[in-house]
């Protein structure tokens, strides 16, 4: 067998640490994790050759018709998983998706996302991405299964003993450090049950591959502490939701195109937030893909509601925080963690590089002049219609993956408005 050093090097790592299981993990359209396991004996053979998986049953991949397609790994991803036994160790390798003659799948979200970083790479640009990812800790029943009561009824940045997820979210943390994490800060958030870790940002793709991970950690560690974790951006009513703030910034030449040394936005600052403000209501469909995702965007507790931008104030779309050097970034408060991440990168990053390689004007930040802003969509299904019109959101994803996409959350959102909820039978059923 022809091995490279970077083969030679994952075989022998995976021998010298008594890794016994990999788990070969990819994404659906959704950015929900999958994998296939394989046994040590055979990393060599899925190298070589991949491993195939039968993509129908994929959400978002291939029919019935054409459904063959393999996972290669990716080797710079291998991880070993703490949580697992610590003889006969299980790891993970993130894997892209290909066709079996070798060309890339176009359907897979790491691949859209990389096609995305290569067209700035040709611009002279790097993509750093810094994600806040917030997620609720809930009490789980006498069977182990979820409920809806939090783990506490403590507040923003509350300590033990309020703060009852103080030793989760520790563990959590300590898991996250072991796999290689740089994590910058973690607290309780608003709502009852509510949290946020905060990890140090990278380029897109590492962004994105960490964020997949972190759910993975943060679900895995709830569950052995008696706990259930949810990305589910707006679980309780009367309570704030969870968001994904995602803060970005601009390499060139390793300086930061967005810092400036008179204060204020450069240029490229000013065009790439004016890029992602042209484009944020036909990509809200992906960074914000559930019904439940807008009922966070509407709830009044600091989301957006309006295409806007602004300093310091947590009411913009995009907010402009006081930072200086590599941290200079914007930071875009949208999108929620029920999202897939690498869909929803991409987009950011299509739409800037847009603005600005056309030097798209960018309007006055919220507060400073009077303006009639436009509103982001109020339910998936007018977010799903501005998808549509959006000549961009297909470029970036493609055609087929992005009438896949449309065509699911579509038919989520009728299986939502012929159901029967709960808020209808307070309100209609003694009433009329």
């Amino acid at each position: 067998m022809n091995f490279g050093k970077k083969t030679l090097d994952a075989v022998s790592y995976i021998e010298e640490n008594d890794i016994k299981f990999i788990r070969m993990q990819f994404c659906d359209i959704y950015g929900q994790s999958k994998n296939i396991a394989i046994s040590n004996e055979q990393i060599e053979r899925a190298i070589l050759y991949g491993v195939p998986f039968d993509a129908n049953s994929v959400a978002g991949y291939l029919d019935a018709d054409h459904s063959d397609l393999i996972l290669h790994p990716d080797l710079s991803t291998l991880q070993i998983l703490p949580w697992r036994p610590q003889q006969g160790k299980v790891a993970r390798i993130l894997c892209d998706v290909k066709y079996p003659d070798g060309t890339n799948f176009e359907g897979d979200s790491r691949y859209i996302l990389k096609e995305q970083m290569k067209k700035a790479e040709k611009l002279g640009y790097r993509f750093n991405v810094g994600a806040e990812c917030e997620f609720f800790l809930f009490r789980l029943g006498e069977n182990g299964e979820p409920t809806r009561e939090p783990v506490d009824s403590a507040g923003y940045f509350d300590l033990a003993p309020f703060d009852r997820g103080e030793n989760t979210r520790r563990e959590i943390i300590l898991t996250l450090e072991e796999m290689g994490f740089e994590i910058e800060s973690s607290h309780h958030e608003s709502a009852r049950g509510q949290h946020e870790i905060d990890f140090k940002y990278s380029g897109a793709l590492e962004s994105a591959d960490n964020i997949m991970t972190f759910k993975t950690v943060v679900k895995t560690i709830a569950q052995r502490n008696g706990l259930h974790a949810t990305f589910m951006p707006k679980p309780l009513n009367g309570q704030p939701g969870s968001g994904m703030h995602i803060n970005m910034s601009l390499m060139k030449d390793s300086e930061n195109v967005f810092t400036s040394d008179f204060g204020g936005l450069t240029d490229e600052a000013r065009w790439f937030a004016a890029g992602v403000l042209a484009h944020i209501r036909g990509i809200s469909a992906v960074s914000n893909p559930l019904v439940n995702s807008y009922k966070r965007l509407m709830d009044g507790y600091e989301a957006p509601q309006t295409v806007s931008w602004g300093y310091g104030s947590r009411s913009p779309l995009i907010r402009i925080p006081a930072a200086v050097g590599d941290y200079c970034r914007m930071e875009l408060r949208s999108p929620d963690p029920a999202c897939n991440p690498y869909l929803t990168f991409a987009l950011i990053l299509a739409a800037g590089l847009e603005g600005i390689e056309k030097k798209l004007p960018l309007m006055d930040p919220l507060g400073e002049a009077p303006a009639k802003l436009q509103k982001l969509p109020m339910t998936l299904r007018e977010a799903l219609g501005e998808m549509e019109k959006d000549t961009l959101v297909a470029e970036v994803l493609g055609e087929k993956t992005a009438q896949k996409y449309i065509q699911l959350k579509s038919w989520e959102w009728r299986q939502y408005i012929g159901m029967v909820h709960e808020w209808e039978i307070d309100r209609y059923f003694s009433t009329f």
